[in-house]
């Protein structure tokens, strides 16, 4: 991860399944600019029980009867990651999955991922967290439905396993789909980042891109957003994710917050300098002063350009006696 805001394009299941949508996922992420494109590794078996309901949301869109019908439908096999990894390989975008069980966690470290993101519902998992810190990986943690406690435990648990702290991203993240704007919080991203001396960054499910802005001009090191060709298709996901023109754009929008951000120190920009002398003022004479005569308020005055003494300098100029004729406007000198 560079300085700049290290932007991922979930796609999450958004493939619904098909490699062919998978790699036109992986066409938009990498044609926005966008740093990552991620997918989410799991197996249903692993990942739910039989009987396991599904969210509002995911019922929403989708026709499947339990959690377990709708997943195992929507996992992607060993050779379909090695597929992805190569085409995005060729895209220069890095392939990135989030793993829902051990199993997954071990295929995608075996595959060579330098960076691991660990789900919200996987924050209270201790097995899980001690398998991903013993990677010692550059890891993303997402905070969905969780307390600062929860978070802190978390980071223990993985710095004790190997992580270095230096090396992990949280992400503030709120787990409904697609989030209410009155309940994103966003101050919690920089409460997160005071407490526990980590970069932050925000995971968005909100409709729209204006919050995932925002996050980055707050300091987001790191945002996440759902990617879809079609919010129409069939799927959990979809409705709560952007198509690729605005996706696109929310790419466009915070690499542009990236530079009006610029440093921390004040000082004349380049391109407003030039303008210094138009709009700054000059000591003038408001009326004809001749010589002889002292300068007081009433026959000296400021007006543009700043071509000659700074108004600052007008406990100098005031008492002192003229030793020219000035006529109105012109530039008082000492």
């Amino acid at each position: 991860m560079n300085s700049n805001t290290f932007i991922i394009a979930e796609a999450g299941v958004n493939h619904n399944g098909d490699l062919n949508i998978a790699k036109k996922l992986i066409d938009i992420a990498a044609e926005s600019g966008a740093d990552a494109i991620k997918f989410q590794t799991f197996k249903a078996e692993n990942l739910v029980t039989l009987k396991a309901k599904r969210a509002n949301y995911q019922k929403e869109n989708n026709k499947r009867s339990s959690q377990y019908s709708m997943l195992k439908n929507l996992e992607l096999s060993y050779e379909n990651h090695l597929e992805l990894l190569n085409y995005t390989n060729k895209n220069n975008i890095i392939f990135m999955s989030s793993g829902f069980d051990l199993e997954s966690n071990s295929i995608l470290n075996s595959l060579g991922l330098e960076i691991f993101k660990i789900p919200s519902g996987e924050i209270n998992n201790l097995q899980y967290l001690r398998q991903i810190g013993s990677f010692q990986k550059r890891t993303i943690l997402s905070t969905g439905i969780s307390t600062l406690e929860e978070i802190e435990k978390a980071l223990e648990i993985l710095v004790a396993n190997g992580c270095k702290l230096s090396e992990i991203v949280v992400l503030h993240c709120n787990s409904e789909y697609p989030t209410p704007i009155d309940h994103v919080n966003l101050n919690a991203m920089l409460t997160i980042k005071k407490e526990f001396n980590v970069e932050v960054g925000y995971s968005d499910h909100t409709i729209g891109i204006e919050v995932a802005i925002a996050a980055v001009a707050l300091g987001a090191k790191v945002i996440e957003k759902h990617l879809t060709l079609d919010n129409k298709m069939s799927g959990p996901d979809h409705k709560s994710s952007i198509e690729p023109k605005e996706f696109i754009n929310m790419v466009k929008c915070i690499r542009n917050v990236e530079k009006c951000l610029g440093s921390s120190q004040k000082i004349p920009s380049p391109s407003e300098i030039k303008n210094k002398v138009l709009i700054r003022k000059s000591i003038v004479a408001s009326k004809r002063i001749k010589p002889g005569e002292t300068f007081d308020y009433e026959n000296i005055t400021f007006k543009r350009p700043a071509s000659g003494l700074s108004p600052m300098m007008i406990d100098e100029i005031i008492g002192k006696i003229s030793t020219k004729e000035y006529k109105k406007d012109d530039l008082i000198c000492l």
